[in-house]
């Protein structure tokens, strides 16, 4: 029997087996889904993304990769794309049973012998370059397809670095873009959890200078050599919910990371607190510019 599991389903409401192999694009490490043959699988537990083209988009994946009759368990909270399982999995010719529990919609259907729509839902989420950002992104992503206001405002303080650094949470390359136009930038890495992200920034990043890195920044720091700059717009969400924490825990990543006098810089919404960390953590921390709802920090080690 083969298994897998797409993220981290409660045990209590969903369990997967435990020689199931994880397929989310967010733990690093894991399988890829998309990369799983057609009809390879016996069974899989789906933690379904909240937003909705995502959502089909993992869904039809789960369906594709099953074989005819395996057993696809998806869940959601109810808030978050719960309400809406039931149908999109009928939508894909699926016979489903449904349960609630703990403020979660759970459903189970055997995979159908010939699915629908599954073509089309995974073109519709899968890679792709909006027009409005006109680089090659992916539903799921951060701000996936028009530019961030808050990247936006820092990219302008971005031309005069210099030496080796680090993007932290590169998304699909926006901010790496713009460190790479200075010619004093001898190496930058980008770093981000999502294998996604990884994905797309290797395809618009295409500088000699760039290495790429899937790795999850709040498990340790995964450069040993210190470096002259960290940039970021650091994450403010995990799995749909608001957590300030991991703001936080990049701005420590980043001091750890950077050499005696490197430099940081870093845009924030205005209603995040991240001053008192950056005073913690650096031997000096100035907010330089605000505009449109975010602030620009630049933080000395």
């Amino acid at each position: 029997m083969i298994s897998a599991v797409y993220g981290a389903p409660p045990p209590e409401l969903a369990d997967a087996p435990e020689d199931a192999r994880q397929v989310s694009p967010l733990v690093p490490g894991a399988f890829a889904l998309e990369g799983e043959p057609d009809g390879a699988l016996d069974s899989m537990v789906v933690a379904a993304p909240p937003g909705a083209v995502e959502r089909r988009y993992v869904l039809a994946q789960a369906l594709r990769a099953l074989k005819s009759g395996g057993r696809l368990v998806a869940l959601a909270a109810n808030g978050k794309g719960g309400q809406r399982l039931r149908k999109e999995l009928e939508a894909f010719g699926c016979t489903v049973s449904e349960s609630a529990r703990r403020h979660h919609r759970i459903c189970a259907c055997p995979r159908p012998a010939s699915p629908v729509g599954l073509a089309a839902a995974i073109a519709e989420g899968g890679p792709q370059i909006p027009p409005r950002l006109g680089l090659w992104s992916q539903p799921g992503l951060f701000s996936w397809d028009r530019p961030d206001p808050g990247s936006t405002l820092l990219i302008p303080s971005l031309s005069d670095l210099a030496g080796a650094g680090a993007d932290l949470g590169c998304g699909v390359g926006v901010l790496a873009l713009a460190a790479l136009a200075s010619p004093k930038v001898k190496a930058l890495t980008l770093i981000d959890i999502d294998r996604r992200a990884i994905e797309a920034a290797r395809r618009n990043v295409a500088d000699p200078r760039a290495s790429f890195l899937q790795a999850d920044l709040r498990e340790g720091a995964p450069l040993a050599e210190p470096l002259d700059f960290v940039i970021m717009n650091p994450p403010f969400h995990d799995g749909g919910a608001e957590d300030r924490s991991l703001g936080r825990d990049f701005i420590r990543r980043a001091a750890g990371m950077l050499r005696r006098g490197g430099v940081c810089r870093l845009v924030a919404n205005v209603a995040l607190p991240y001053e008192a960390v950056l005073k913690e953590v650096f031997a000096t921390a100035l907010m330089v510019d605000q505009a449109q709802g975010y602030k620009l920090y630049e933080a000395r080690r």
